[in-house]
């Protein structure tokens, strides 16, 4: 009798262990599977928040099939303690395990609001923009200067928020003294700048900051992002070019940045330069005679003067033979790698040709042709009447 009792438990024993190892695996199954979710939503985490409430939330909006699965896959994958607030993007399909990667990898916000500072050539732009989930794209909620608008609503609701991020862009051509000021305008970052950075050493690019940020370590990301690009560039350049140094080679960036804001005639513009160089011939630019007038402070906002084009600056190029002995702005990538490896041209010369880009010319005589094509052209625009 005993020995069928204990058989019939050993059987039972076997038929539970079955079970449960089969409930196991179709958990886990649950738990790798595509979710079901049919459209990307935006999952806010609160700070403080848990993942019974974070699994209930997604539950609730359709992205998992089961609250409980989900925290038992994040208690067995030794994630639960790992939870991170913010606002995290969760797209079609998203399976269990998937998400509970998302929430607990760490990292900066992935969806929801985001305050882009940008800082351009003429002024600092704020705006106010949030990531649909379902198109995957920013739209506006608002956009102001904050030197000639008042600030919106939004702004100062945004900013308040814990999971908004923070992002500074940093616009090609833009000089250290137009960053410094504008890190100076920004309401979120702290700390005193002591001292102007050198021209062309910030990187422009967009750069992600937090509230309480000290604006001299966000100075120190931007020149360490340069270095490597200028680095970079030099190690590439191609052989012969009439210039000795890294640092050369930056000044020779920024004027071609400032020359031209068509990307693909960097490479020509590049090469009037290299030739002119090459020829001990003046570079004759015009906004390095601007950077002499203004020393980077700001727009000029008029034409040159002819007082000023004959007025001799370290920086005027009409009156200096070869290079300028600093950057005229900081350049982007695409013109330090225009400097280091310019196209292969016989141009020496270049105009404005009326449509955002240039004539270039091999001789004079063509160059004197396509200068006095942008003449008519300029003449034609000031006898129009306004507003057309």
């Amino acid at each position: 009798m005993w020995r069928h009792i204990a058989s019939n438990a050993v059987t039972m024993l076997i038929v539970l262990l079955f079970l449960g190892g089969g409930v196991i695996l179709w958990g886990k199954g649950q738990y790798e599977a595509a979710g079901p979710l049919d459209q990307a939503i935006c999952l806010q985490v609160e700070r403080g928040s848990n993942m019974r409430r974070v699994s209930q939330s997604l539950e609730d909006q359709g992205a998992v099939s089961s609250a409980a699965i989900f925290r038992m896959g994040a208690d067995y994958a030794e994630k639960t303690s790992q939870l991170k607030a913010g606002s995290f993007l969760v797209n079609p399909g998203a399976s269990m395990e998937e998400i509970v990667d998302i929430v607990t990898r760490g990292g900066a916000s992935t969806c929801g609001t985001e305050v882009v500072y940008r800082i351009g050539v003429n002024r600092l732009g704020v705006q106010v923009r949030e990531l649909d989930p379902q198109s995957n794209r920013f739209e506006e909620r608002a956009s102001f200067t904050p030197a000639d608008e008042e600030t919106p609503e939004i702004y100062t609701e945004k900013k308040a928020e814990r999971d908004t991020r923070f992002r500074v862009a940093l616009a090609e051509g833009v000089t250290s003294w137009q960053v410094v000021e504008s890190l100076k305008a920004m309401d979120v970052l702290e700390g005193s700048v002591e001292e102007l950075p050198p021209e062309g050493s910030l990187a422009p690019d967009s750069y992600e900051v937090r509230p309480g940020d000290d604006r001299t370590e966000i100075i120190a990301r931007m020149q360490s992002a340069q270095e490597l690009r200028v680095a970079q560039a030099w190690l590439n350049r191609d052989d012969n070019l009439p210039v000795e140094t890294p640092e050369e080679l930056l000044v020779l960036a920024s004027i071609i940045e400032k020359e031209t804001g068509v990307a693909d005639e960097r490479g020509q513009v590049a090469s009037v330069f290299v030739n002119r160089l090459n020829r001990g011939m003046r570079l004759q630019t015009d906004p390095t005679v601007i950077y002499g007038v203004t020393e980077g402070k700001g727009v000029l906002g008029r034409g040159l003067r002819q007082s000023e084009l004959r007025r001799a600056t370290p920086w005027n190029t009409y009156v200096i033979e070869g290079l300028p002995p600093t950057p005229i702005a900081n350049p982007g990538t695409a013109s330090l790698e225009a400097a280091a490896r310019p196209l292969e041209t016989d141009y020496v010369f270049f105009v404005a040709d009326g449509t955002g880009g240039h004539a270039f010319a091999e001789t004079l005589d063509e160059h004197n042709r396509n200068v006095a094509k942008w003449r008519e052209i300029e003449a034609e625009r000031a006898n129009q009447p306004s507003g057309n």
